[in-house]
């Protein structure tokens, strides 16, 4: 789900080193509610209670030394030991949260609560579905511009920036409908959100593959 935002509302929100992109001069903030399955080091089997789980983040698009990529205002997952693992591994801003999701009569159900101690309240309450033909998007959409992203920025409590390199292929995006029922999720960023997205894309699945951080000069 993809809201177009004033830039000066993002920016604002983030660290220094990183510059906020713009599609033909438009900011824009993702919620992208999903399911992890098969999530692993290399050359490890998945682990059933472990592989496997929903997960929600808040993401808006920046670069860092000419190169496109993702910023993450949170994460939430309902692994509380994959949480823990990325938070150490990575910084990124992992929270647990008391998640579901089901189908039903051609929706997706999915239901969010953050339970993470300390961390400020947050819950997205929808459903959805795809509602036509998957493509890839051209070079130059905006659609592309939103998904060809091949890298994430994080920063750490020293204001370092380190990159995340990730692999995969195109997006193979479907129109969608969505049904918001509650939906707190911007809500610790102070930011208000319209009550349905500008552009929706459903994808029914993607492999990922991701590397070690690396450090990069501001």
């Amino acid at each position: 789900m993809h809201w177009s935002l004033p830039a000066a509302v993002l920016r604002g929100r983030l660290p220094p080193g990183l510059t906020l992109d713009t599609f033909a001069g438009e900011a824009w903030l993702s919620i992208v509610p999903f399911r992890m399955l098969g999530v692993r080091p290399r050359g490890v089997p998945p682990v059933p209670w472990l592989s496997a789980f929903p997960e929600l983040n808040i993401r808006t698009y920046v670069t860092a030394g000419n190169k496109p990529g993702v910023y993450f205002f949170s994460l939430d997952a309902a692994n509380p030991v994959a949480v823990s693992v990325a938070r150490h591994w990575t910084n990124l801003p992992y929270f647990r949260a008391a998640m579901s999701t089901h189908w039903e009569n051609g929706w997706i159900h999915y239901r969010s609560r953050r339970t993470h101690a300390g961390a400020p309240p947050a819950a997205l309450r929808m459903r959805y579905q795809p509602t036509g033909v998957a493509t890839v998007a051209e070079p130059g959409t905006r659609a592309a511009w939103l998904t060809s992203r091949y890298c994430f920025y994080v920063d750490d409590i020293h204001g370092r920036i380190t990159r995340l390199e990730v692999d995969h292929a195109p997006w193979s995006l479907q129109p969608a409908a969505c049904e918001i029922k509650h939906n707190t999720m911007t809500t610790p960023l102070a930011i208000d959100l319209p009550e349905q997205p500008a552009l929706l894309h459903y994808a029914r699945a993607l492999d990922v593959r991701t590397w070690q951080p690396a450090r990069i000069r501001a």
